[in-house]
């Protein structure tokens, strides 16, 4: 089984010189499939919208880095390992320039890019990019068009919301098209999925919060939508997230990751370790526990 991880990117192990770059060659080497981020630009004091299953933000997320950086400096490090996000709240970028960075980061890591994209659910986060939260669904829509001109096409024009992109060359590609995973459970949210993502992002809990038999009939209702779009259902692909909340014992992840891989059958499985580490040596440490408990590939 090939198990991936995500960068260092929040909490302590954010604030230490040269994190990204120090864990992200180290984990490639021990065996690491995947280096994966998250995207969290605010932490408010008082959120107007708490952290899901909680009434406030978490701690770590009052030390946060870019997640672009971070896969730069993680793509420059490595050569194997796919690089992927989930989640980054792509309608909180300018899309014009949210095109350049994702192709950029394709090209700097040969091709190992996999954006795993969503629209987040703070309304604080929305406020401080002067985006009007109520239309981030519109506004996904408008990313992917654009990507896809982006991408394949040499020349693009493209008049989006609330912005106009003029008839202009655009000749960097990526090394192969970057293969876009959607997150969300929600039903218009799995209607996009189906009809227009390369994969889906679904989430297991360690503990258990959401069942694995609701993710497995989840994903079978994306593959039918698909195949009512017209589309391969088989060629959809998944891409794991396994959240574990703090204090929680390596051998409980290895069993859960154990438990939910066979069912689900996704093509990448990362372990978010944010909660469960204060350094970069953690980080390592825990890295190489896991990948003795689960396997190295």
């Amino acid at each position: 089984m090939r198990i991936g991880f995500s960068l260092p990117l929040f909490g302590k192990a954010a604030a230490e010189p040269g994190g990204i770059a120090r864990y992200a060659r180290a984990a490639e080497k021990e065996g690491a499939a995947g280096l994966w981020v998250g995207d969290r630009l605010l932490s408010p004091v008082d959120p107007v919208v708490s952290y899901p299953g909680t009434d406030t933000m978490p701690e770590e997320f009052a030390l946060a880095q870019d997640p672009f950086a971070a896969l730069a400096v993680a793509a420059a490090v490595t050569e194997t390992a796919i690089l992927g996000s989930s989640t980054i709240n792509a309608t909180q970028y300018q899309p014009a320039n949210f095109a350049r960075m994702l192709t950029t980061l394709d090209v700097a890591s040969g091709g190992r890019l996999l954006p795993g994209l969503g629209i987040g659910w703070s309304p604080d986060e929305y406020a401080a990019v002067g985006v009007p939260m109520a239309e981030r669904g519109k506004r996904l829509d408008d990313v992917l068009d654009l990507l896809e001109q982006w991408w394949t096409d040499d020349v693009v024009s493209h008049t989006g919301v609330g912005y106009t992109i003029a008839e202009s060359h655009v000749r960097l590609k990526p090394v192969r098209k970057p293969p876009v995973h959607l997150a969300g459970f929600g039903e218009k949210a799995l209607q996009r999925v189906a009809r227009r993502a390369d994969g889906w992002l679904p989430v297991y809990s360690v503990p258990e919060q959401v069942p694995a038999d609701v993710l497995t009939s989840t994903l079978a209702k994306i593959r039918s939508g698909a195949e009512e779009a017209g589309r391969d259902p088989g060629a959809l692909g998944v891409a794991l997230r396994v959240n574990v909340a703090a204090g929680t014992k390596p051998e409980a992840i290895a069993e859960a990751v154990a438990k939910i891989v066979p069912v689900l059958e996704p093509d990448h499985t990362f372990v978010d370790l944010g909660y469960l580490t204060g350094s970069v040596d953690e980080h390592l440490d825990l890295t190489g526990r896991l990948l003795e408990l689960i396997g190295r590939g």
